[in-house]
């Protein structure tokens, strides 16, 4: 979050701009702008103090800067409402010529990534003077739907209704974005879940989103329903509580009939915080200029306009009661420290891999052992178990992903160890040609034992052959024992084929998980060491499912 102003020695307040006040007032549906400046002696030489300002409270930056002014017509604030994304990327130009004095973004989050890419004149932080929440911004015929006015939904009950269209600004580019991620990773773990099936639901919620990703929050707001565009309109979304108040102003004064409802979040995520960074290399007099309109955005006069046009304390609180109005909440929002960057990194690669198609083979152990039942199955074997997991699993890869299924026992199609019984198939087609009821119907073998070695070499090696650049090519195997095919390939020799076929230009990874407590970690470990994937283990079987999910999640991003 954003820094707040420190308090001054003995509880005193330091010294205000209050000759010049602004109040902004929702009245009737419009912004009414009262100016309450006093004159003061002019200056002969004005300090100007350049301001990038987010647009969306540029307006209000601007009002209270002609108010230091008038107190104080030593200074000069040129404020420039100019887009936070694009000011981070011209701020990380090397000698860029135009860099402002101070940068008010709409989020600390912007303020760390230009620094982190080489801007070295902007801080990492700066003082919050405002803050928005991240909410759900839904049609109300969706919040209807889910209740509402009657009750209040949450964010699970809009994830969970496939009745709605969701949208998504882009996490990589949009700090509203990011938050919603966060939220979205909340609201699907409280709902009691296992692991797995929260991996599972998370992706399929990424999914929904990737269809309708812009770059930006106002992007979305053009594709709502009483907007009539062409496209298929979205009725929830992600969107800060300010965008969505200035959005209902608008309908409201056009007696239109899109207004928004807010859906918070069940736990904090990151704000809008509205950090106020002087940037290095600012003038002696433009920085003391700066802290003039700083203390005057913080002073009551100052918070009070910004709480009229819509904005919250930097703590959270609303100053106003909004008592008629039922689309939007004035409960203080706790805030939530933005995470770590290696935290952000991870929720980015998770978004930018469910935008990735996939090539994957999954290769089903079908020897004798997998007809073990498990205990506290209800009866169920560990075949049963595996290829459940594997059917609902088709719901992780995009659509326009491309999936084949093979089973492998020793001698199961002549003297071959592997059979192919569902061939390289987009997943929307598997999901739509009941292929989750082919999965589902493999059986394992009565006396089959496991060819591990020559089943995974082969596969490999048509994984290879099949490879396609800009997809996520994957091998994944389960199973619940150990190579004993005595036909079958040492475990060195079957290495050392398996590395003449690895290319670090055309990477096949491959996903073991071990089905039981008689799954060979060693053997599948060396396996997915030479391919730079993973081996993770069931060693109890009725966790198969959670134990596939997270693997995939882990590996591609959620989802692939």
């Amino acid at each position: 979050m954003g820094r707040h102003l420190p308090p001054t020695k003995r509880g005193v307040r330091a010294p205000v701009v209050v000759a010049g006040v602004v109040v902004v007032l929702f009245a009737a549906g419009t912004l009414t702008v009262v100016s309450l400046t006093k004159g003061a002696p002019p200056c002969a030489n004005a300090v100007p103090v350049k301001v990038a300002a987010a647009p969306e409270i540029a307006p209000m930056v601007n009002e209270i800067g002609h108010a230091v002014e008038e107190a104080d017509p030593c200074y000069a604030f040129d404020v420039d409402d100019r887009d936070p994304g694009a000011i981070e990327e011209s701020l990380e130009v090397v000698g860029n010529s135009e860099k402002p004095d101070v940068w008010i973004s709409d989020s600390t989050l912007r303020l760390r990534r230009a620094n982190a890419e080489g801007a070295a004149d902007v801080p990492s932080s700066g003082f919050s003077i405002a803050d928005s929440p991240v909410v759900f911004a839904v049609t109300e015929p969706a919040a209807a739907g889910l209740g509402w006015p009657g009750r209040t939904p949450g964010w699970s009950d809009i994830l969970g209704d496939s009745r709605i269209t969701l949208g998504i600004p882009d996490p990589s580019r949009d700090p509203v974005g990011i938050s919603a991620l966060m939220g979205v990773r909340q609201a699907l773990s409280t709902t009691g879940a296992k692991d797995g099936d929260t991996s599972l639901a998370y992706a399929s919620v990424l999914r929904r989103f990737s269809a309708n990703t812009l770059p930006a929050v106002d992007d979305l707001y053009s594709r709502l329903p009483s907007a009539g565009g062409s496209k298929e309109p979205v009725t929830a979304f992600p969107s800060s509580e300010n965008s969505l108040l200035r959005n209902n102003v608008r309908e409201s004064a056009a007696n239109g009939r899109g207004s928004l409802v807010a859906v918070y979040p069940p736990q904090p995520i990151p704000s809008l915080d509205y950090p106020f960074a002087v940037l290095a290399g600012t003038g002696r007099d433009q920085a003391a200029g700066a802290e003039k309109l700083l203390r005057a955005l913080l002073d009551p006069a100052g918070q009070a306009a910004l709480a009229g046009a819509g904005f919250r304390t930097p703590d959270g609180r609303s100053l106003l009661t909004r008592s008629q109005d039922d689309h939007v909440s004035v409960v203080t929002q706790n805030l939530a420290q933005m995470p770590s960057d290696s935290a952000l990194d991870s929720l980015i690669t998770e978004w930018s891999k469910v935008n990735q198609s996939s090539r994957a083979r999954v290769l089903i152990d079908a020897s004798a052992a997998m007809n073990t039942v498990v205990p506290r199955s209800g009866g169920r074997t560990r075949m049963d178990l595996t290829t459940d997991a594997v059917a609902r699993g088709l719901n992780l890869f995009k659509p326009t992903s491309e999936l084949s299924t093979w089973i492998f026992a020793t001698d199961l199609d002549g003297r071959r160890d592997y059979r192919e019984v569902i061939p390289m198939t987009p997943v929307s087609d598997l999901l739509t040609d009941r292929a989750a009821d082919t999965i589902r119907g493999l059986h394992a073998t009565p006396d089959g034992r496991l060819g591990l070695f020559d089943s995974v070499l082969e596969a490999y090696r048509d994984a290879r052959d099949g490879w396609e650049v800009g997809r996520l090519n994957l091998l994944i195997v389960l199973t619940g024992g150990r190579n004993d095919d005595p036909r079958d390939l040492n475990l060195d020799k079957f290495l050392t084929e398996m590395g003449k076929l690895t290319d670090p230009q055309r990477p096949v990874p491959v996903i073991a998980v071990g089905v039981g407590p008689d799954a060979d970690l060693t053997q599948l470990n060396a396996i997915t060491g030479v391919t730079g994937g993973r081996t993770v283990a069931a060693t109890d079987a009725t966790d198969v499912a959670n134990v596939l999910y997270n693997a995939l999640a882990a590996l591609a991003g959620a989802g692939s």
